[in-house]
């Protein structure tokens, strides 16, 4: 075992998971971190816990993963380069370990001008695959960047996560950039939302035919429509986000006070769906803000018990 965590036994022993999202607050505040616990613990095999998403300063990821886990809730802690440079980040991927945390997604981030501190300055000393390769030797060699050596026992045990889209410009490549991540030693990706079921069947089968699904644990990012309003932004705004307009026209097809029902609907049948694509290892349901709705999108899934290994 790399890490030891739920979420890589589970994916080890070919379980179909569930991981969760929680965003913590733009407060001081964990007894937002708390309530979320409650509606995600039992009903998702681990939660990532966002670092300042879209730029916005909000409670640390470390400290939200660390407070989840006090509620028995296993936490995938997120790290962006865009506000570390390899000091910190090693920094702190040796005290996320110290404090129990066993799994880590590395993204890029997001560029501060989309968030709440436009100047601000940002760092990206490490790029998202340099930042999976630092945490692989760290925990697979027991050495820092600068060829500093830990002592043996000591190195920091982390189930390593990235992030990955496949439906953006150039589609053709994508499938490349996830085999750049996988070889540097990304153990588990997690996908941009997918709305667009034949498109994505058509990544997985391009990465299915590379050989590359039985090299790292794929989860397919799903998130459910509140709104006709949502889906519109998501198809016209979000960039790399592929909304057909099936989906638009099904939400168009219920009054107003029944779309977020219906959003549900679509979602639920997306997960049959997924669960059918060879390759794919399970699902990462994105509700943020919807935390209360988790449970009965997972028992309506019959995706319950969670399984235990």
């Amino acid at each position: 075992m790399k890490s030891g965590s739920n979420l890589e036994k589970l994916l080890n022993a070919g379980e179909f998971v569930i991981t969760g999202e929680c965003g913590p607050p733009r407060s001081a505040d964990a007894s937002v971190v708390r309530e979320k616990a409650k509606y995600l613990k039992g009903y998702v095999d681990s939660v990532n816990v966002t670092d300042n998403q879209t730029s916005v300063v909000r409670m640390s990821s470390l400290a939200g993963s660390l407070i989840l886990q006090e509620e028995g809730v296993e936490a995938n802690m997120q790290m962006v380069c865009r506000d570390r440079n390899r000091i910190a980040i090693q920094s702190d991927v040796l005290g996320a370990t110290a404090l129990g945390i066993r799994n880590m997604l590395c993204l890029s981030g997001d560029h501060q001008k989309f968030g709440d501190h436009p100047e601000a300055k940002n760092v990206f000393d490490l790029d998202s695959i340099q930042l999976i390769q630092t945490v692989k030797m760290m925990r697979d060699e027991g050495k820092l960047i600068s060829g500093q050596e830990m002592a043996e026992g000591t190195e920091p045990r982390l189930f390593i996560g990235a992030a990955v889209n496949p439906f953006a410009d150039p589609f053709e490549y994508r499938v490349y950039r996830l085999a750049k991540k996988i070889a540097a030693g990304v153990d588990f990706v997690q996908t941009q939302c997918i709305y667009n079921m034949d498109k994505f069947k058509e990544y997985m089968k391009q990465a299915h035919d590379m050989g590359l699904t039985e090299k790292v644990h794929v989860l397919a990012g799903i998130t459910p429509m509140k709104s006709l309003g949502m889906a519109r932004y998501m198809q016209k705004s979000v960039p790399g986000m592929d909304v057909p307009d099936e989906i638009i026209n099904r939400l168009k097809g219920v009054e107003k006070g029944g779309q977020s029902k219906e959003g549900i609907n679509i979602l639920l049948d997306q997960i049959q769906i997924l669960k059918e694509i060879p390759g794919v290892a399970g699902v990462h349901l994105m509700a943020i803000e919807w935390e209360e709705r988790v449970p009965e999108i997972v028992e309506a899934a019959g995706l319950l018990p969670r399984p235990t290994v």
